[in-house]
């Protein structure tokens, strides 16, 4: 068998000796009552930032919706007669209509290939791949805003800078969905965003009041 497979067999079982058999009445009572989680996270789908692993999370904390970048597309309908697909969406509204989650958190990251493909192709740069330049186009606002906010910033320092604009850019698209706007102004759900510089180990929260990420102290 292929060895890189192997290797999931071989997680898997130690999986079950040791995580699981520690853990079975945990894992037994989240099928027996069903998943609870009070946060969802859009979270990128980069296999370095497992949100599960960084945050230490426990099986059932954390509804997480992983794509490319960690996007969150602006609300829209659905038009008769067409067939449409919002996976994303989907899992928000599964998350705050049908689990109840207090907390929407976007969890962006540093050395995102999908901001940079944004950047790429705002900079003139043709961008592999059918869907992805369409995709990674919702945050082309982050790039606008990060030369304002920084107008001689260019390469790596243009790059982070664009990664952190681009989750506010998602958490104003949060916002145009009726049934997460309605529920944090009722301030029955809170929306963050969150910055993590995982070569530094290092992460930080959007403070609104200050139009700033804060590095979070531990």
């Amino acid at each position: 068998m292929n060895p890189i497979i192997n290797k999931l067999i071989f997680g898997f079982t130690s999986f079950r000796e040791r995580y699981f058999s520690e853990r079975k009445d945990l894992y037994r009572r989240l099928v027996r009552e069903g998943q609870k989680p009070k946060i969802a996270m859009i979270a990128c789908a980069d296999s370095r930032v497992d949100p599960a692993i960084v945050l230490q999370a426990d099986p059932g904390d954390i509804f997480a919706i992983r794509n490319v970048a960690n996007l969150v597309p602006p609300f829209e309908e659905e038009v008769a007669g067409e067939i449409s697909y919002h996976g994303t969406s989907a899992a928000l509204e599964f998350a705050v209509e049908q689990l109840g989650v207090e907390h929407v958190v976007v969890f962006g990251h540093a050395h995102c290939s999908g901001v940079k493909a944004m950047v790429n192709g705002r900079e003139g740069t043709p961008v592999a791949g059918r869907f992805v330049p369409a995709w990674t186009s919702i945050v082309d606002k982050a790039y606008t805003m990060a030369k304002t906010k920084n107008p001689t910033a260019e390469g790596d320092e243009l790059d982070r800078c664009c990664e952190r604009q681009a989750v506010l850019v998602s958490l104003e698209n949060l916002m145009t969905f009726p049934f997460i706007r309605e529920r944090v102004e009722a301030g029955s759900l809170e929306i963050h965003g969150w910055y993590l510089d995982i070569a530094e180990g290092e992460l930080a929260h959007y403070n609104p009041a200050k139009d700033q990420f804060e590095t979070v102290v531990v």
